[in-house]
């Protein structure tokens, strides 16, 4: 077993949170919800690759923290803006609000932009085994 520390740990939790975001059709389950999923994928594959390169990742939900973390040699040919924009999904959408809901056009931008973030996040680290 992977110590809980490795970056393959992080990976494998990035990538259930992406299969869970990608969720849809079922009446119960939120749009905000899988919102949440898949912000939680974009922050656990940036934290892995921080783990990876040696960089204890600090405890925020704030994606463009995280990406500021990451050492000026790792590439980031990720949108830094669209990623960071799903940091307002971390809280948020837990909960219920005021703001509009999150519409099926946005949640798949959403899980758009966390796939492309667990897809870079496995270049640079390698890709998660199953099992």
């Amino acid at each position: 077993m992977l110590p809980e520390s490795a970056p393959e740990r992080w990976l494998a939790y990035a990538a259930s949170d992406l299969e869970i975001a990608r969720t849809v059709g079922h009446p119960h389950v939120l749009r905000e919800s899988l919102c949440f999923h898949a912000q939680q994928a974009a922050e656990k594959a940036i934290k892995a690759v921080l783990v990876f390169r040696g960089t204890d990742p600090p405890r925020t939900h704030d994606l463009e923290i995280l990406l500021a973390e990451l050492p000026t040699e790792v590439t980031r040919d990720i949108d830094r803006l669209a990623v960071a924009a799903l940091t307002a999904y971390a809280v948020a959408s837990r909960y219920p609000s005021t703001e509009e809901p999150i519409e099926e056009d946005e949640r798949g931008r959403a899980v758009s932009i966390a796939g492309a973030v667990v897809d870079w996040a496995q270049r640079i680290v390698g890709p998660v085994r199953s099992g």
